[in-house]
């Protein structure tokens, strides 16, 4: 794909955006003809029902009568969900100090026979044992974007003593929302998507546009691995600015999301890599190299570790604490 096969691209998702935006302006115009229209049954039913109480005449049962009055506030798993892994909370007006751990994960899947890379495969019953044990350790995952807000200005959608984690997936496998949304969703918690644009069909085992919106609708961030998961530092310059900006710029007009995050792909960047994501308006982007992310990290080399398949809980738990003071990640990496 050229960068010009990218533009045409993106002037098929703004038609596409104009005709959503028009759909759903439609809906919107029919949802308050609705409401409106049974805003005027309820006053009326309200109205007959005061009559009624007045004379003393209601032939409505007591217990029918507190139901209709009756006024809960409850919120579906979803929502709550939601409410309990984006919000923003009070800022504080001082950056915050403590650094944050980045896991990552792959295929959230047993490996299938023969697979080349079986250790990228972590079973549904691993990472949710997995989930488990971090919020037993007092950590609660949180996006990329709360946790640079957080550097910048002490804001942190956490309960007093919760710790901050990030739980990114990369590449963007089918399994990650099947799986591992559950397991997050259940917790309250939200993950981070990496994406890749092509080469992980649905047919594949890759993430539908459906399936995304659904991540994005249970509060997760949405960040890019370019257009194809190519080797970026093997590449010319009109090559990386299609994996990089021309990615970003598909991504936020398809899906309406900011995309502040690059995750090189493998790991493998060098000086001109970063040049070009930092000059595409990423806020950063995060390599395979272990160690935690902090506010005096590069944000264009932040750390993580990655989660291999057969980790147990409490592995898990012990190489997050041994790998807490690493190096910040090199200059370079090319694995």
């Amino acid at each position: 794909m050229t960068v010009e096969d990218g533009e045409g691209l993106l002037d098929d998702e703004r038609r596409q955006a104009r005709r959503e935006t028009r759909r759903r302006e439609l809906a919107r115009r029919r949802r308050r003809r609705t409401l409106a229209g049974l805003s005027l049954v309820l006053v009326a039913a309200a109205v007959a029902a005061v009559a009624l109480l007045a004379g003393g005449g209601s032939s409505t049962p007591s217990s029918q009568r507190v139901a209709l009055t009756r006024n809960p506030s409850r919120r579906s798993s979803t929502g709550a969900s939601r409410d309990a892994g984006t919000g923003t909370g009070a800022s504080t007006g001082k950056p915050g100090t403590a650094r944050v751990p980045i896991l990552m994960y792959h295929v959230i899947n047993p490996p299938p026979g023969g697979a080349p890379f079986p250790g990228l495969y972590v079973s549904a019953n691993e990472f949710a044992a997995q989930m488990q044990a971090l919020a037993h350790a007092g950590y609660h995952a949180v996006t990329q974007d709360q946790m640079w807000a957080y550097w910048q200005h002490g804001t942190m959608p956490l309960a007093p003593g919760k710790k901050p984690i990030v739980v990114s997936f990369d590449n963007g496998y089918q399994s990650q929302y099947t799986n591992a949304l559950p397991v997050l969703r259940r917790l309250g918690w939200v993950g981070n998507e990496n994406i890749q644009l092509t080469g992980l069909p649905p047919s594949q085992g890759g993430l539908s546009q459906a399936q995304v919106r659904g991540l994005l609708a249970a509060g997760w961030e949405l960040d890019t691995q370019g257009i194809s998961h190519a080797d970026l530092i093997t590449l010319d310059a009109t090559q990386l600015a299609e994996q990089v900006a021309t990615a970003r710029k598909l991504i936020q007009h398809r899906y309406g999301v900011p995309v502040n995050w690059f995750c090189y792909p493998s790991g493998h960047y060098d000086a001109t890599v970063v040049a070009a994501v930092q000059a595409a308006g990423f806020t950063g982007s995060t390599t395979v190299v272990p160690g935690w992310a902090g506010p005096t990290s590069d944000p264009y080399r932040l750390p993580r570790l990655r989660v291999l398949g057969g980790t147990t809980p409490e592995s898990l738990l012990s190489e997050l604490a041994a790998i807490r003071d690493d190096p910040a990640p090199p200059a370079s990496y090319s694995g």
